[in-house]
């Protein structure tokens, strides 16, 4: 089991940024990949950014930069320019098989997520 734990979220303006933080624990391999997806209200669970083990990463938008230390065993979201429809439920995912696709899908374990809200 893995289990993750996010942090980070809260309540911003608009243009503003945020940091988002998942720590994993537990039955972790040496080589994985982690990414963050969202969900807003109405809406179905959307890629993000995802990483692998050596730090090669895919976006969904540039105004996002995802980041790991695997020393700690953790991952992080930085937002910039934040904009209102970036409202929603951020979620941290752990892929063992260390592919960093942009499917939930491919994600065995779930963080219980961090709510990012932007207001205009």
């Amino acid at each position: 089991q893995v289990q993750l734990v996010e942090s980070g979220g809260g309540l911003v303006q608009a243009g503003a940024s945020l940091r988002l933080s998942c720590a994993a624990s537990g039955r972790i391999f040496s080589h994985n990949a982690m990414a963050w997806f969202r969900q807003a209200p109405g809406k179905e669970r959307e890629f993000v950014a995802g990483i692998r083990w050596d730090g090669d990463a895919t976006y969904s938008t540039d105004r996002f930069t995802i980041s790991r230390d695997n020393a700690k065993n953790t991952v992080y979201l930085q937002m910039n320019s934040l904009e209102p429809e970036d409202t929603a439920v951020y979620y941290c995912a752990y892929d063992q098989a260390n592919r960093a696709l942009a499917t939930s899908q491919a994600y065995a374990y779930w963080g219980q997520g961090t709510q990012v809200t932007v207001s205009s």
